[in-house]
């Protein structure tokens, strides 16, 4: 007769807790992902991120930051109401203010990122004057 230690039960039990867990928090961000793609037109993210508020609007033509960047359009990029400065690589890669030596592939991983590094501080309005 086989018997079952103590051990390996807790770890069975365990193992199949945290398969329960994955299943969860997958159908969990399907949902929410679904549900913002419902509220938001295409292009705009408005979501709260480690308890800050993302706001992405797309580029509306026009230039963005008074023509600073040659006339390109750039998305409007804030958090908690104020705007991250944004720049596109010309390899297709963003950059910001916050941190210019670290790539990301969209605008929400840019602000996400920011999130993050600002660590709780506010934005410091950004001053883009002509030369």
């Amino acid at each position: 007769m086989n018997k079952i230690t103590r051990r390996q039960a807790l770890g069975t039990t365990a193992g199949a807790l945290t398969v329960l867990g994955i299943a969860g928090a997958t159908a969990h961000a399907a949902a929410t992902d679904s549900r913002a793609a419902a509220t938001t037109p295409a292009g705009t993210v408005d979501e709260v991120y480690l308890g800050r508020r993302i706001q992405i609007s797309p580029a509306s033509g026009g230039g963005h930051h008074g023509g600073h960047h040659g006339g390109a359009a750039m998305p409007s990029v804030r958090i908690d109401g104020r705007e991250l400065h944004v720049m596109q690589n010309a390899d297709g890669t963003w950059i910001s203010v916050v941190n210019h030596y670290e790539t990301y592939a969209d605008p929400t991983s840019l602000a996400r990122a920011a999130v993050r590094e600002l660590q709780g501080s506010q934005l410091a309005p950004m001053q883009m004057g002509g030369m």
